[in-house]
């Protein structure tokens, strides 16, 4: 199953979206409406390979709590994935069991190319 974690207040999230090509297999999360459980999170860092990967250093509460000032170790940053959606590095899919992790441009065309198979 192919599937966007997204969230639908981001002004990034939903420009991405409507740029996607029209697949009728893409199921689509919003983290904020429906937070991720710790199967789901646990299901990506299998795919990902690392808890810190899918954790956005971007996020107002990164600062706010004064975590960019501490050792975080991988099961810090899955406590902080579960506590708060904001700490998702967005968008993220799952397309053909693969991930594609964040907003970037090289990422965005990985995730393009992924859709063409």
């Amino acid at each position: 199953m192919n599937k966007i974690y997204y969230l639908a207040s981001c002004d990034t999230c939903r420009k991405i979206i409507k740029t996607l090509p029209k697949v009728n297999d893409l199921v689509f999360h919003d983290i904020k409406q429906n937070p991720l459980t710790e199967q789901e999170i646990d299901e990506l860092y299998q795919l990902s390979g690392s808890y810190e990967a899918l954790f956005s250093k971007k996020a107002v509460l990164y600062k706010t709590l004064g975590l960019k000032d501490k050792n975080l170790t991988e099961a810090d940053y899955k406590k902080y994935l579960l506590e708060h959606y904001t700490f998702l590095s967005r968008p993220v899919f799952i397309i053909n069991n693969e991930v594609f992790i964040g907003n970037t441009q090289q990422n965005m065309l990985k995730v393009m190319k992924a859709f063409d198979l």
